[in-house]
């Protein structure tokens, strides 16, 4: 009977170790430390919006004072923390995200909170200016076939106006970052991990 019980006991305690899993530490990383995430969610100015769910995972170990401390293909998540449509006149497309979550094998979800990170779209004033010079330029030429100096000067108005309108009608450049993008973004403050023990 008591042989019975004691190992009902062991079995019952071995159960529980088992359960518990392998024992943990905490390690506090502190604030500006770079985690190097692969982006697995496709986002941009043109088809994100505010909060939408984004995942990645780190492309590589994060170490601390030489430990491990998240390997390599940890999952992350985040959200979309800007989305901004070009305007007709003046800004460009801009997309950024941040990161709430990592996943610690063997430990689970645990918070994290990082800077944003985002891309903008490249300007394009050299292409407008082109636009506006050129039907400028031509509207020159035509005046000062037709009518001379003062015809061409005219001219040049109202073809650098067509060129100015068609600029203004025109929206700038959205910005995508896809889904394998490279990123290296930064914690904004400490944050403390469990990590299991080796």
């Amino acid at each position: 009977m008591k042989r019975t019980l004691l190992l009902t006991l062991a079995g019952a305690l071995a159960a529980q170790i088992a359960y518990a899993g392998p024992a943990a530490r905490e390690v506090t990383l502190p604030r500006g430390t770079v985690l190097p995430v692969t982006l697995d969610t496709t986002i941009g100015s043109d088809i994100s919006r505010l909060e939408q769910p984004v995942q990645g995972h780190l492309r590589r170990a994060v170490t601390y004072h030489g430990v491990e401390v998240l390997p390599a293909g940890a999952a992350v998540s985040g959200y979309v923390s800007s989305a901004r449509r070009p305007g007709r006149v003046t800004g460009r497309g801009y997309v950024a995200v941040r990161f709430t979550e990592v996943t610690v094998p063997g430990e689970g979800r645990e918070r994290i909170r990082t800077s944003s990170v985002g891309r903008e779209a490249p300007a394009t004033k050299g292409k407008d200016a082109i636009e506006i010079l050129g039907p400028a330029a031509g509207g020159a030429v035509v005046g000062r076939l037709v009518g001379g100096k003062t015809a061409a000067r005219e001219g040049a108005v109202i073809g650098g106006a067509a060129g100015t309108a068609y600029v203004l009608a025109t929206p700038g450049k959205d910005v995508r970052i896809g889904k394998g993008a490279p990123l290296s973004v930064k914690l904004a403050s400490t944050t403390t991990l469990h990590v299991p023990t080796r």
